[in-house]
């Protein structure tokens, strides 16, 4: 199917109110401006046992101006899209570059982009999911919980369904024009079982990760996932974590997997080289980093075979783009080379600040009434060429454990001290899984954690993983990042009983 913008949103009048604000705003003699449409569609179906229980559908839409002026950053938005409005938008701008002026003690500068006159880019998706009717969704996720509410021992099933379309026009005084429309889901179940004697309960969810894919990725139309396969595993291995003995708190080594290991990513990477984090200029929600600017080519991230990268590039990738909210084209970068931290995620003016060059292209807003930030690409944990399957790095544990799926987490503000829970765990036994145990968590320090990564597994045990809703910023923005990883061997790691650490 061919893909290509929403007419709707390209029946506003983007060309005429960038021609309107920018033009105003060059003669109020700003240094740079830029001009931004952004509308963004959002979608969430949930089912409890089957039944619709709760359905939203929202739009937001509208515009915005940021203008550096006598070298401090202006920003506006609005939602009237008028000419007339654009200009008024673009005046306010400048008043507030003007009245911040006063307090501002660096002066903005912006590291140089080549000029991309008029590009268009779309994500890779065969359906859009808003094209698809609502009955057709709720059927869909009806089947898949009839399915598990079938199985012996589930007595609950909850079914969601997230999906986004995010358009968005971008011009600027240099003459870069871009279009853009990117669509993401993410269906996910979860079952529940209940012990009615104990009152005890334990819950599996579903493994598949929220995809920059369409409808097809739901149905499993384009062979990204096996739901029918997954489906059927869920109610026994949701029996056997119900019989499952609680783990001994111990030292173990880890043989993890992508589906849990891209959360620990995203929290002790993603987050921690974040340059405005690093900085000190960002402690919103996560704090600043550990991975401080003075450490760049010299701190030990990890071992040797950890090589970690940044993109806005990779195929259906949630944080993939043409360009970002600051017409920077999108790139692929390193961040951890065989175990130092070598580079940081940047926009424009982190880029210029310290002397790094070319941006590569992490400035984005969730909204048009919000302010580009720093946000995270895509940071993934790469596969060793010819490494080894899953199955041969399990053989390599004497006395390990093997997890699977996320779930909790926490981490400390500087991005350091951490501990992350799962969704279920495998004792093994000289090379060989033993059944599962429960009550897991494995706690260390980021780079005591990644030091102790003895080997990565081949990219045939490579999965992208990833989140929706990633939150930075004040007042807070969210976007969505992806995190490749294959299955990846730790020796050595300090892991919890978590209902004892509860004191029960």
């Amino acid at each position: 199917m061919a893909r290509e913008i929403d007419p709707s949103f390209l029946a506003l009048p983007l060309r005429k109110l960038a021609d309107a604000a920018l033009s105003r705003a060059k003669e109020l003699g700003v240094e740079h401006a830029d001009f931004r449409v952004q509308r963004v569609r959002d979608q969430a179906l949930r089912l409890r046992d089957g039944r619709l229980e709760g359905s939203l559908d929202s739009e937001d839409a509208g515009f915005a101006v940021r203008v550096v002026y006598e070298g401090t950053w202006g920003f506006a938005a609005g939602v009237d899209f008028t000419p007339e409005a654009a200009v008024r938008v673009a005046e306010l701008a400048v008043d507030v570059a003007r009245t911040s002026r006063a307090i501002n003690t660096e002066r903005v500068e912006l590291a140089d982009e080549p000029v991309y006159p008029d590009v268009t880019w779309i994500s890779e998706y065969e359906i859009n999911p808003f094209d698809v009717p609502d009955t057709e969704k709720l059927d869909l996720l009806a089947d898949y919980s009839r399915r598990l509410l079938a199985a012996a021992g589930v007595d609950h099933v909850d079914a969601s369904l997230l999906a986004v379309q995010e358009n968005k026009f971008y011009a600027d005084l240099a003459g870069t024009v871009t279009t853009q429309q990117r669509v993401r889901i993410h269906p996910e179940l979860t079952a529940v079982a209940v012990d009615a004697q104990t009152g005890q309960f334990e819950t599996m969810r579903t493994l598949a990760p929220p995809a920059g894919r369409g409808w097809e990725y739901a149905t499993g139309g384009d062979g990204a996932w096996d739901w029918d396969a997954e489906l059927a595993e869920i109610p026994e291995l949701l029996a056997e974590k119900m019989r499952a003995p609680s783990v001994e708190a111990g030292v173990y080594d880890l043989v993890i997997h992508p589906s849990n290991l891209w959360l620990t990513i995203h929290e002790s990477i993603g987050h921690a080289t974040e340059l405005d984090r690093a900085l000190g200029y960002e402690a919103a929600y996560a704090g600043t980093s550990f991975a401080t600017f003075d450490k760049l080519g010299r701190l030990r991230y990890g071992s040797p075979v950890m090589n970690v990268t940044g993109d806005r590039v990779t195929p259906h990738g949630l944080a993939t783009i043409g360009y970002d909210d600051e017409g920077v084209a999108a790139q692929r970068w390193d961040i951890v080379k065989d175990g130092i931290l070598v580079g940081y995620q940047l926009d424009r003016r982190m880029a210029r600040l310290k002397g790094l060059g070319r941006s590569n292209g992490c400035a984005f807003a969730d909204s048009a009434h919000h302010v580009p930030v720093q946000r995270m690409p895509n940071v993934s944990l790469q596969p060793a060429p010819d490494g080894p399957s899953t199955e041969e790095l399990i053989a390599g544990v004497e006395r390990g454990l093997y997890i699977v799926g996320d779930k909790s987490w926490s981490i400390d503000m500087q991005r350091y001290n951490f501990q992350f829970t799962g969704q279920r765990f495998y004792a093994i036994r000289n090379g060989r899984l033993a059944g599962q145990v429960r009550d897991v968590a494995y706690q260390a320090t980021t780079t005591d954690f990644w030091g102790s990564m003895e080997a990565v597994g081949g990219p045939q045990t490579y999965v992208l993983g990833g989140a929706f809703n990633c939150g930075k910023a004040q007042p807070a923005q969210i976007a969505a990042v992806s995190h490749g990883c294959p299955s990846a061997l730790f020796r050595g790691v300090r892991v919890l009983n978590t209902v004892q650490e509860a004191g029960k």
